[in-house]
């Protein structure tokens, strides 16, 4: 199969490959449709009624680009969140985000610090962007701070990246511990505090706004795709000082965002009375799936995002029969981790009864024949 003769050096060295392997594209592969989706930390609850109502007012004017400013979802989040809307930028989701920071920050060669079996797609930006990755291993399925800390002093690395909490393994630090981290970092390292799943994690774990508002080498990435039940509409934001938020206007799509897509946003923050009663839901489903876990002889870890990494007590190649008997057997799509000693678990998105009625069927089903 040929291909342009001229992309450069780093292109032609890099594999085609996408970070996950979406569930379309196993429904395609198998000729099979999911029936429990239950995989992708998406939120089968779906968004409010009222975040429905206002995407479909939207709609009748998708024919217009969303404001390249996006002023008005700034505003709606700068008063959401007790901060000024200039310390506020807006892009297509996390992924989105994380890939302009690495670009802001990671010159070919570079050392950029997170932890091994961390978020892929942080290290698919990393690579694409000639960075070399420097990888800390977990410690008791949670993200190693003091060795992040090491690994950025001994590399004198111009980014690191930790998620609290954690994907894949749903752990997570207390606040303090968190801004203890960002104190102790150099200040020409860029910190990259992911908090996808804030919503869903104890208050105590996600630090105040302000404690972390004026440190110009801390950049927190939050999303809608989450408890908010938007993955499809792409809407994601960071939070940092006013001068380094602005950086990402030098090189974003000032185009990108979907008008469909921000309206939803606005009104998916305006409803805080769903989101109250979508994370009570949550944590139900999480519950659930640790107790369908448990009746199976499997080890649920407790978790502060919307899935639970169940310990399968034995390894990859174990944990991987689960996850693909389940799919071929039952329809049900779960993931794992990717590295030891992380696969050998399964992680296991929480969701509506009915995929968790299927979960809890279709599970004892696949270990039995594993077995």
């Amino acid at each position: 199969m040929s291909a342009f003769s001229r992309f450069t050096p780093l292109i032609q060295s890099l594999p085609a490959t996408i970070p996950f392997v979406g569930p379309e594209a196993i429904e395609r592969q198998r000729g099979r449709r999911i029936a429990a989706r239950i995989g992708a930390n998406e939120s089968g609850f779906g968004p409010a009624p009222s975040v429905l109502l206002a995407m479909q007012e939207a709609a009748g004017e998708t024919w217009k680009y969303a404001d390249p400013e996006n002023w008005e979802l700034k505003q709606a989040l700068a008063a959401h969140l007790g901060v000024p809307p200039a310390s506020v930028a807006i892009g297509e989701g996390i992924d989105s985000l994380l890939g302009q920071i690495v670009r802001l920050v990671v010159e070919p060669g570079a050392p950029v610090v997170t932890s091994l079996g961390g978020y892929p797609t942080f290290n698919y930006h990393v690579a694409g962007h000639g960075g070399r990755l420097v990888t800390v291993p977990y410690v008791n399925d949670r993200e190693d701070l003091e060795g992040l800390l090491a690994a950025v002093r001994r590399e004198d690395a111009p980014l690191v990246y930790f998620a609290n909490p954690d994907n894949p393994m749903g752990s997570w630090w207390p606040a303090d511990r968190i801004v203890d981290f960002a104190a102790a970092l150099p200040e020409t390292t860029l910190f990259i505090l992911d908090e996808a799943y804030s919503e869903t994690a104890p208050p105590e774990s996600v630090p105040p706004v302000e404690s972390l508002i004026d440190r110009p080498n801390v950049i927190r990435t939050r999303t809608f795709s989450k408890a908010y039940g938007l993955a499809g509409a792409r809407v994601g934001y960071a939070l940092a000082t006013a001068g380094t938020a602005q950086a990402f206007d030098k090189i974003r799509n000032h185009f990108g965002m979907s008008r469909v897509g921000v309206a939803a946003a606005i009104a998916a923050l305006a409803d805080q009375a769903y989101l109250t009663e979508v994370t009570r839901r949550i944590a139900r489903s999480r519950d659930r799936i640790a107790t369908i876990a448990r009746d199976n002889g499997l080890t649920p870890l407790a978790s502060a995002t919307n899935f639970v990494a169940v310990d399968c007590g034995r390894d990859a190649r174990y944990a991987r029969a689960i996850v693909e008997r389940l799919m071929s057997d039952h329809g049900v799509f779960i993931r794992m981790p990717g590295v030891a000693p992380l696969d050998r678990c399964v992680r296991i998105s929480a969701g509506p009864d009915a995929e968790m009625d299927l979960l809890a069927a279709s599970l004892p089903a696949v270990l039995k024949n594993l077995n």
